[in-house]
């Protein structure tokens, strides 16, 4: 049975996040809000935290999950980039986006396209995402919660403890999040920024 625990979602209680982090730390895997929706997270490597979020989505285990920063200089661990897709990146992190960007060597091996050596990566614009991401002093594996045979995520925390109960360990609630997924943008070319999907941020400058 998951835990639920309501947290401000302007000014999280320290206490509640020490605890969802520590849950984390543990290898559970955890439903927590961002700015587009809720989503999905586990610690960097925790496998069976991804096989139990793969089987929660039915995900083809070949998908690519995303890293969630808390800001851009710890997303620099992770990618390479230069200065025009930096510009980018600053302008608009945080922020409902997932950015693809070429993967560096500390990318764990589930995480990173083999082929392309590309990885996902985002930094939320919530306050509980980031006080949760500082708190663990990591990043997290991360999905957005859309379940099996819908298109939208659940935007209701108790709608997500009554589908989820015995799925996930710990339900970081603050509210109703939006329905909208990410807005997705391949910055693998720098001169060249692609839309992959359109969700609550506004593609339009990067096309």
């Amino acid at each position: 049975m998951a835990v639920l625990l309501e947290v401000h979602p302007e000014t999280p209680q320290p206490r509640l996040i020490r605890q969802a982090a520590e849950v984390v730390r543990a290898g559970g895997v955890i439903v927590y809000p961002t700015d587009s929706c809720y989503a999905l997270g586990c610690a960097v490597g925790n496998k069976s935290g991804l096989d139990r979020v793969c089987r929660i989505r039915a995900l083809d285990p070949r998908h690519r999950f995303t890293l969630i920063c808390r800001d851009l200089s710890e997303s620099a661990t992770y990618a390479r980039f230069g200065t025009p897709v930096y510009r980018l990146l600053k302008a608009y992190t945080p922020g409902p986006y997932a950015f693809v960007l070429r993967g560096t060597k500390e990318v764990p091996r589930r995480l990173l396209d083999h082929k392309r050596k590309t990885v996902g990566l985002r930094v939320p614009d919530h306050p509980v995402a980031l006080a949760l991401l500082t708190e663990l002093d990591a990043p997290m594996m991360t999905s957005s919660l859309i379940l099996p045979g819908e298109t939208e995520p659940i935007t209701d925390p108790s709608s997500i403890r009554e589908r989820l109960d015995t799925d996930v360990d710990l339900i970081l609630a603050s509210g109703f999040c939006t329905g909208q997924p990410t807005t997705v943008v391949d910055l693998t070319e720098e001169n060249e920024p692609r839309v992959l999907r359109v969700g609550k941020g506004d593609p339009e400058p990067f096309r």
